[in-house]
């Protein structure tokens, strides 16, 4: 009698033991995302990181309530709407499509060479693999340094860039995602002093226009995950949130992102993430 043999899924390791790996099998939940990634220096933005990792995982953890796996059509609001959320710093596509498939609308965003390198085409190839119910991705060329007043929501492409647009082969599907927001997300990007006053403008402006849409509705939580290699950097980030741009700033405790790990069975030495912070931001309107 023969027997079949099933492949068991790739185990989930850190993004620092597979830069060197051109397309991941990654494992998430039941799914597997096949993302190419480069590691030649240009961006940061090309590969994955573990914030992202980490980020997804504690998610995926806690917003349980969303899942398309285990209630079906009612993941939707009373309204007949899936969940919303913007990335920013989407990378190569984990956080998103990890939403994705937890019935979340997405907006997916990074710097054009981002998305037209990795973003564009991970998200596209993954997509039409998602289960039954899942939410839809939509990428967007997405720079911080833009002022907000400069943006634009109508745009399939682009919602603010300071390079002349180019389009990119994303798969968008149904009509354009713009605000409100049940959720902003960015992970692995706070990473240079520059760069610190654009991204908090970014959250902040983003909150304000879920506001402005909304206003029956609570502002949308800002889920920020970093890994503290420069702490006066982060200190320094986080203090410019909370004392420059109005925001009230809570760190996760760090056992439930233990706890979220520990659920995946991935078997990483506690010095493999312990640096790695998650911080939720909640404008004060």
């Amino acid at each position: 009698m023969s027997h079949t043999t099933i492949a068991s899924p790739p185990p989930l390791r850190p993004a620092h033991e597979t830069k060197h790996i051109p397309i991941l099998d990654y494992p998430f939940r039941a799914l597997r995302f096949h993302l190419a990634q480069l590691d030649n220096g240009a961006s940061n933005g090309t590969a994955l990181w573990l914030g992202a990792q980490c980020l997804s995982l504690y998610l995926a953890d806690n917003l349980k309530h969303r899942s398309p796996s285990s209630l079906g059509s009612t993941a939707l609001a009373p309204d007949g709407k899936r969940p919303r959320v913007i990335e920013l710093g989407s990378g190569i596509g984990l956080s998103a499509l990890a939403l994705a498939s937890m019935g979340w609308d997405v907006i997916a965003t990074d710097l054009p060479d981002v998305v037209s390198t990795v973003l564009s085409g991970n998200i596209s190839r993954n997509l039409p693999q998602l289960p039954p119910h899942s939410g839809t991705v939509q990428v967007r060329v997405f720079d911080w340094t833009v002022p907000p007043d400069q943006w634009r929501w109508d745009h399939s492409c682009t919602i603010a860039s300071s390079q002349p647009e180019k389009q990119h082969p994303a798969m968008q599907r149904g009509s354009i995602l713009g605000p409100p927001f049940d959720l902003i997300i960015t992970s692995d990007t706070i990473y240079s002093t520059a760069l610190v006053t654009p991204l908090v403008r970014t959250l902040h402006a983003l909150c304000k226009a879920s506001l402005a849409l909304s206003p029956e509705v609570r502002c949308p939580p800002v889920y920020l995950c970093l890994e503290r290699r420069d702490p006066a950097l982060v200190d320094h980030a986080l203090s410019h949130a909370k004392d420059s741009w109005d925001f009230k700033v809570e760190r996760i405790p760090h056992k439930k992102l233990a706890k979220a790990i520990e659920k995946t069975g991935a078997l990483w030495d506690k010095n493999e993430w312990e640096d790695v912070e998650i911080w939720k931001l909640t404008l004060r309107s």
